[in-house]
C-alpha cells in the first residue's frame, strides 16, 4: 500500500474523529461555533511563536492552525455545504485574481502591489453586493486592529486627517471629554473615542497599532518581572511596599535595560 500524504491522512484522521458511531465522543459534538474560538486561539500562539523565533514551535502551532480548518471543513462537508478541497480552489482561485499580473489575467498597471490588492479586493467587495466601503472587516477582529482597518478602508476615499498632528489635537479634545463624563456609559464611549484617536495618531506616523501595544505589553511584562525579582531579592515583597518605593524598583527596571 502506498503511504498517504500528509495532508491526506489527516482529512482522513478527522474524518474518522468525526464518525457519528466510531467517532471521539468530544470531536463529533464540536459545531462551528464551538470551534471558532480555538481557531482564533491556535492563530495567536502561530504569532506568539513567530515573535519568540520559536521554529520548532512554529511547526507545531501551524499544524494546531491547520487542524482547525481541516475540522470546519469537515464539519461543512457532512453538512452538505461545501468539502476541504472547494477551501482550497477558493484560495487559490482569489490568489490567482488577485495577482492578475503575475497570472497573466491582465496587464500591469501602473499602481503598487498594495493599491493593485486593494483595488481588487474591493472590485470581489462589490460583486459580492457590498454597500459601503466598510463591509467585509470582521466584528470578531480585536477591537484595536478592527479600529485600524476601518480607519483605512475610509481613508482610501479621503476620510482621513491631513497629517500626522491633527489627530493630536483631536486626541487632546477626547481625553478632556472623557474627563468631563457623567456616568459610567459616557465614561464608555469618551475612553472608547481616545483610544480610537490613538490608533489614528500611531497610524498616521506609519505604526501598526496592534504591533505596537503588544511590543509595550511584552515591554511592561519584562519590567514589572523584573521588579517582582529585585524586590524579593531584598526582602520585600513588591505587593507590602508604597507606590513610591515600587516607583524606584521601576526605575531601576527601566535602566536595567540600557
Amino acid at each position: 500500500m502506498e503511504p498517504q500524504s500528509p495532508l491526506v491522512r489527516l482529512l482522513t484522521i478527522m474524518a474518522r474523529l468525526r464518525n457519528p458511531e466510531t467517532g471521539c465522543e468530544w470531536d463529533r459534538e464540536q459545531t462551528f461555533a464551538t470551534i471558532a474560538p480555538y481557531t482564533v486561539e491556535e492563530a495567536y500562539e502561530v504569532a506568539d511563536a513567530i515573535d519568540r523565533q520559536d521554529m520548532e514551535a512554529l511547526k507545531d502551532e501551524l499544524g494546531d492552525l491547520l487542524l482547525q480548518v481541516v475540522f470546519h471543513a469537515r464539519m461543512a462537508e457532512e453538512a452538505q455545504h461545501f468539502q476541504f478541497a472547494d477551501v482550497a480552489n477558493s484560495i487559490s482561485d482569489k490568489l490567482e485574481a488577485r495577482h492578475p499580473h503575475i497570472f497573466g489575467i491582465e496587464r500591469a498597471k501602473d499602481e503598487s502591489q498594495a493599491d493593485r490588492w486593494e483595488r481588487i479586493k474591493a472590485d470581489e467587495r462589490e460583486a459580492r453586493g457590498a454597500t459601503s466601503a466598510l463591509d467585509g472587516i470582521a466584528l470578531t477582529l480585536p477591537a484595536l486592529m478592527r479600529a485600524e482597518k476601518l480607519q483605512k478602508r475610509a481613508a482610501r476615499l479621503g476620510f482621513d486627517w491631513p497629517d500626522a498632528e491633527a489627530p493630536k489635537a483631536k486626541l487632546q479634545e477626547e481625553l478632556e471629554e472623557l474627563a468631563g463624563a457623567q456616568n459610567d456609559q459616557e465614561r464608555l464611549m469618551e475612553a472608547g473615542d481616545v483610544l480610537f484617536s490613538a490608533v489614528n495618531i500611531v497610524r498616521a506616523l506609519g505604526v501598526a497599532p496592534e504591533e505596537a501595544l503588544r511590543a509595550a505589553n511584552a515591554k511592561f511584562e519584562t519590567r514589572f518581572r523584573h521588579m517582582e525579582q529585585a524586590a524579593m531579592k531584598a526582602g520585600n515583597p513588591l505587593a507590602s511596599l508604597p507606590l513610591d518605593e515600587q516607583e524606584l524598583y521601576w526605575q531601576a527596571a527601566k535602566a536595567s535595560e540600557s
